[in-house]
């Protein structure tokens, strides 16, 4: 009786699928449709939840079938990531006037990435104060002690890391290791070595202008196919977004959201006012931010829905090119950069806010100016090295814990509503990558105001 229901639930979503290929034949916006998927998503995971109760065997089996189209479509994009960034970076290296601009623009983006990170942190910090956030109001349950029993395992293994020897993990050893995305690092790892080749193959320009010739043009032919590709798996983007909402939102624990609805309210308006300050850094700039924010909302969407930073790389990459006017060099490192260090939301905010909420459990005062200047500063040079790491926002936040001698196993108390405010920080580190690739495209004077300013979304200047 089980796999009936299963089949029939399986068929929903394909009856659903359904739909919106027929909304893609009426050549319906890509936007409508990525945001059409979205709420059915919500609405049938709410639903399928209500009728088979959160845990059971029905609605377990029903959400491994929906995984093929949901985890199915992120395995496509993170395929793809490697050879996209690769190639694209490489090609735009070999158009650069000048290798100077190179270091410029890797400058811009780091900084602009840190810089907004420590904001992120002064965020964290304010919207823990203001809402009275404190871990002894959080109960701990048996999910809640085994969890701080593996993040302090973790933090066992890790503890002989020190940032630089994290940052030094960013340096390719294995470029074909590093291709197959094994390494917390590996996405930086593979922009560091297209850059060697780039800057080589300028070299090479000046010596050997035939041989460099040859390489260019096969390097536009592999870019050409590879773009085709991106094309290809980004028009999947509606019915990722439909599976990957319908297993969130059916697996969500809601009792949990209602026992911590105060930390999960802090952290909505901590992420919501670090995203305001991005359209105003946008204005700082003297571009538009409700233009920026129309171009970006389909990118934010499926970040929101993946919980993938890395995931949404081809997506970044394509808005900020095709979108927002970004030349290609900024738009590929800044996506790259902003999937693995700066990231505003797991190695800003949620760092900061949880260190103010332990901090009095050891008889530390967190409206200490000499504890919130310390706090700021660890949190900006952790998001640096936090890759070296991985894990995202759990390990961010251990190394920043433990660098201010706080309890880092406290870090498990929020197992229950992880998913649900993972996707609000996955947006806002997909958002401030961006941002730092369209602030330094204007920097370098390299920004298309004319696409900037065009009111086609990303998909409809892709064919998509």
């Amino acid at each position: 009786m089980d796999n009936l229901f299963i089949l029939i639930n399986v068929v929903v979503l394909l009856a659903l699928i359904g739909l919106l290929i027929y909304m893609q034949k009426k050549h319906v916006s890509f936007s409508k449709r990525v945001f059409t998927g979205m709420g059915i998503g919500i609405v049938l995971g709410a639903i399928l939840q209500a009728i088979y109760g959160e845990g059971s065997s029905i609605l377990t089996g029903t959400l491994d079938w929906y995984s093929i189209v949901g985890s199915g479509y992120v395995r496509f994009l993170m395929v793809i990531v490697v050879p996209l960034v690769m190639i694209s970076i490489i090609r735009a290296i070999i158009n650069l006037d000048k290798t100077k601009e190179l270091g410029k623009m890797a400058g811009w983006i780091i900084g602009i990435l840190i810089s907004t990170t420590l904001i992120a942190a002064l965020v964290g910090i304010g919207s823990a104060l203001v809402f009275d956030l404190s871990a002894e109001q959080i109960e701990a349950g048996q999910a809640e002690t085994d969890r701080g029993l593996s993040i302090e395992q973790s933090f066992t293994e890790m503890e002989g890391q020190t940032t630089p020897q994290r940052i030094l993990n960013f340096i390719p050893s294995n470029i074909f290791l590093d291709m197959t995305g094994e390494r917390p690092t590996s996405v930086i790892a593979v922009v560091i070595f297209s850059v060697i080749i780039g800057i080589a193959t300028l070299g090479v320009q000046r010596k050997q202008p035939e041989h460099a010739a040859i390489f260019t043009k096969g390097i536009n032919a592999i870019f050409s196919v590879i773009m085709r590709i991106v094309t290809l798996v980004l028009r999947l983007t509606p019915f990722g977004v439909l599976a990957l909402m319908t297993n969130m939102v059916a697996s969500t624990n809601y009792q949990g959201i209602i026992q911590l609805g105060k930390f999960v309210i802090a952290s909505y308006a901590a992420l919501l006012l670090m995203f305001i300050i991005h359209l105003v850094l946008v204005g700082v700039f003297g571009l538009n931010p409700m233009t920026y924010l129309k171009k970006v909302i389909p990118v934010l969407g499926f970040a929101f829905t993946s919980r993938s930073s890395a995931g949404t790389i081809p997506l970044n990459i394509s808005a900020q090119k095709n979108a927002l006017g970004v030349d290609d060099g900024a738009a590929n490192i800044s996506a790259s950069f902003g999937a693995t260090m700066g990231q505003n939301g797991c190695a800003g905010i949620y760092p900061a806010m949880l260190a103010v909420m332990i901090a009095p459990t050891v008889g530390i005062d967190p409206l200490s100016l000499d504890f919130i200047i310390q706090l700021v500063l660890i949190t900006a040079i952790s998001s640096f090295g936090v890759a070296g790491v991985g894990g995202g926002a759990t390990f961010a936040a251990i190394i920043v814990l433990s660098s201010m001698g706080l309890p880092v196993g406290l870090a498990g108390l929020l197992i229950s509503i992880e998913a649900l405010i993972d996707m609000g920080r996955t947006a806002l580190n997909v958002n401030g990558s961006m941002v730092s690739g369209t602030l330094t495209s204007k920097v370098m004077r390299n920004l298309n105001h004319e696409t900037y300013q065009d009111k086609k979304s990303v998909v409809e200047n892709t064919g998509i």
